[in-house]
């Protein structure tokens, strides 16, 4: 199993390329940065994970520029969005973008994605909370093509291009693999569907829902070495970890504060005690 970590690299937190250079120094396989385009001050939607939403969600980096930032001072740390808000974003866009970070960090991007949370954010970008997995959907069908054809075209009930040349192409091949966060059975179904890997929380009673992953990448044909398992906020605990390894996660993301060196640099080391 490899162990990675994640921060919101924002304007107030240990800079990102110190970060990814201490990382990778310490052994760690990648950094995981999120992504909020920003925060609409009318807070309708209602933070999953508390009543008062913490200042880094409006303060990050965006997160294609902060994982070039962190690729170009490294050599073998994988980087990669942990998640990237694709409901927010143009597809013809964000495959350049995805392939040009592939490209340049030699193969070492992990594209990880999700629906998102915050109605009102996403409504500033045109997209309709309701229908954002089937924009989702079709947004990361029309990436694939982009990716892996000379002449791609799209034509969905979202997203709708004649053929386009579109390059650098990745360096992984086909592409970057897709991992979709989340813990429903909708969740789990579309990584079988249509993704690469799953990315679910710590939080979240993940060696259940592997069981359920398992037996419905079986109903599809799918090889479960073709899903990787990638499991955002591990908690660090050594017991925990052993039950992961065991189960064939194939990766835990140890979860830092968005803060300064002083404070994060100390956190690394003890995350790195518990990888030896």
């Amino acid at each position: 199993m490899h162990y990675g970590v994640f921060i919101f690299a924002t304007d107030f937190a240990i800079r990102i390329d110190e970060l990814a250079r201490a990382a990778e120094q310490r052994g760690f396989e990648s950094l995981f940065v999120p992504e909020h385009t920003h925060i609409p001050k009318s807070r309708r939607s209602p933070w999953p994970g508390g009543p008062s939403l913490p200042k880094e969600y409006w303060h990050t980096h965006d997160p294609f520029v902060a994982l070039a930032t962190a690729a170009a001072v490294t050599t073998t740390l994988k980087v990669g969005t942990g998640i990237c808000l694709v409901i927010e974003r143009d597809p013809i866009i964000t495959a350049k973008e995805v392939a040009s970070l592939d490209f340049l960090s030699s193969g070492r991007f992990l594209f990880g994605i999700g629906g998102g949370w915050n109605a009102e954010e996403m409504e500033n970008h045109g997209t309709d909370f309701k229908s954002r997995f089937r924009l989702l959907r079709e947004r990361v069908l029309a990436m694939k093509e982009i990716w892996t054809k000379e002449e791609a075209e799209f034509h969905g009930e979202f997203v709708d291009f004649d053929p386009i040349w579109s390059y650098p192409k990745p360096v992984q091949r086909p592409h970057p693999p897709v991992l979709l966060g989340g813990e429903s059975g909708y969740t789990l179904q579309r990584v079988v569907d249509f993704c690469e890997g799953w990315f679910p929380r710590g939080r979240a009673d993940v060696l259940s829902a592997l069981a359920d992953l398992k037996a419905r990448a079986a109903k599809a044909g799918r090889d479960m070495k073709t899903i990787s398992v990638s499991v955002f906020g591990a908690k660090p605990d050594p017991v925990t970890l052993e039950s992961y390894a065991a189960a064939g996660i194939t990766r835990a993301l140890f979860g830092l504060p968005s803060a300064d060196r002083e404070t994060v640099l100390p956190l690394l080391d003890k995350y790195a005690k518990l990888m030896r």
